[in-house]
Formats: structure tokens, C-alpha cells, sequence
């Protein structure tokens, strides 16, 4: 995928969902994985030719492994001039070590997203970017029904009255093969995550099942997502129909 792919696709999440509002301060997370910094380069350029004016910075919040080098996503910060901070935590630490959890996911979840928010506020960030892609959202509504009997995900804007912080994923339009193609064409610095659970925690699993069922029935994926997009989720409502699909 090019560059402008990225963009267009960008622009349509922002556009449809007025995710930016004038003046916003935005916290892009970074994971160091291609997602996150995909989004980096997407909002980076977009940031030079968007009709609302908008700031940007770049956290990551790093989980206390010792082989977790983010020198070169520093590099590339300082290419695109984005501020780039890491939030030094023990949460590796505490889940594996000290905690010895069975089932990790959800606890560094909650644990991230508190350094990372207290970050963004430290910084006088108003938003707060998320990486995830069009698999992701589907991937989500798949777990919600499965293991919890709810039939949602999460919402492509989502004001968090604690912090008064506003969280937005402008990559919900970019399927994830675009989004390696872009990796691939580009170089982007992916930086692997040292996580002892990483590649086996459930979200790997609806992964899996989504790839198996596309495999089965091709285009499954693209009309789950149709069908997210035409509900009644709340915080999915947007102005007038989106380009490609019907609003029912």
C-alpha cells in the first residue's frame, strides 16, 4: 500500500466521524508494532494539508522488558518532528513475576491505558490515537459475542469522562494487509514485542478463526464489518451514508 492509500483511508475515519476537533493536542500510542506506527506516518502527513488544525505527540508506554529497543521508532519521530516520550513501568513485571497471571491480556490492558492517559494528560494532550484497523474492530465484536454473550466493540470515538480525555482510531477503515503492505513498502521501524504472551492470547485466537472463516467463505470479514458499520452500536452513528456502504 502507498502512502496515499493510507491517507484516504485516514481521512475517511476522520472525516466521517469528526474525530479531530480544532486545537486538539493528540496523543498518538505507540507500540512499536506496524499498526501504531502506521498511523504515526498517516497522521504526521495529514497533519500538513487537514482543514482543522491540529498538534501531535507520540507515547509509548514501555512494560519493563530489557530487550525492547525503540531507538530507531526515536529516529523516525525526529524525521517526522513528533515529540516522542516513553513512559518507563514495571507492568511486565508485576503480571509475570509478582501477579503470575493466567490470563495477562485484560489486567496489562487496563494497566497501559492508565499510564498511557496519565501520560497524554501530563502533556496536555486533549486525544488519544489507538492503531486499531478494520480487523480489529471485527476481531473485538467477535470476543464480545463469544466469550461475554454481547453483541459489540468499541466505538470509533469514545470521550472518557475520568480524564476528559477523547480516544479516536483513525486506521477503522485500513484492512491489516494494507497495513503490512505499507510496512513492507516503507521499512517502517517494527519494533517485536517482547511479551511472553505474545502470539498466544485470545485475540491470536479470533484472528485465526476470522482467517479460517474469510478462507471458507471469502468476503466474511468485509460484510462483518458492513454490519458493525449499519447497526445501532452506540458512538457509531455518523452524518450521511459512507462511501462503499448503505446505512440500513
Amino acid at each position: 500500500m502507498k502512502l496515499q492509500r493510507l491517507l484516504s483511508y485516514t481521512r475517511k475515519a476522520l472525516d466521517t466521524y469528526t474525530m479531530i476537533q480544532p486545537n486538539d493536542k493528540i496523543a498518538i500510542g505507540i507500540s512499536g508494532g506496524k499498526d501504531s506506527l502506521a498511523m504515526l506516518y498517516a497522521l504526521s502527513h495529514i497533519k500538513k494539508f487537514y482543514s482543522v488544525p491540529f498538534e501531535l505527540v507520540a507515547i509509548c508506554v514501555a512494560l519493563g522488558f530489557d530487550d525492547f529497543d525503540l531507538s530507531k521508532v526515536q529516529s523516525l519521530c525526529d524525521e517526522l518532528e513528533i515529540p516522542f516520550y516513553i513512559v518507563q513501568t514495571d507492568i511486565g513485571k508485576i503480571i509475570f513475576d509478582i501477579r503470575n497471571e493466567s490470563n495477562p491480556c485484560s489486567l496489562c490492558s487496563k494497566l497501559r491505558k492508565g499510564a498511557l492517559n496519565q501520560k497524554a494528560l501530563d502533556l496536555n494532550c486533549t486525544s488519544i490515537a489507538l492503531g486499531h484497523h478494520k480487523e480489529d474492530i471485527v476481531e473485538t465484536m467477535m470476543m464480545s459475542l463469544f466469550f461475554e454473550g454481547r453483541f459489540r466493540t468499541f466505538e470509533p470515538v469514545t470521550y472518557l469522562d475520568r480524564t476528559k480525555l477523547t480516544s479516536i482510531r483513525p486506521l477503522m477503515f485500513v484492512p491489516e494487509r494494507d497495513i503490512i503492505g505499507f510496512t513492507n513498502r516503507y521499512k517502517t521501524p517494527v519494533v517485536k514485542s517482547p511479551c511472553p504472551a505474545n502470539g498466544h492470547t485470545k485475540r491470536e485466537e479470533m484472528k485465526d478463526l476470522l482467517g479460517e472463516l474469510n478462507y471458507k467463505m471469502p468476503g466474511v470479514s468485509n460484510r462483518m464489518f458492513k454490519a458493525i458499520l449499519t447497526s445501532n452500536f452506540d458512538g457509531w452513528s455518523h452524518d450521511g451514508p459512507i462511501k462503499g456502504y448503505t446505512k440500513g
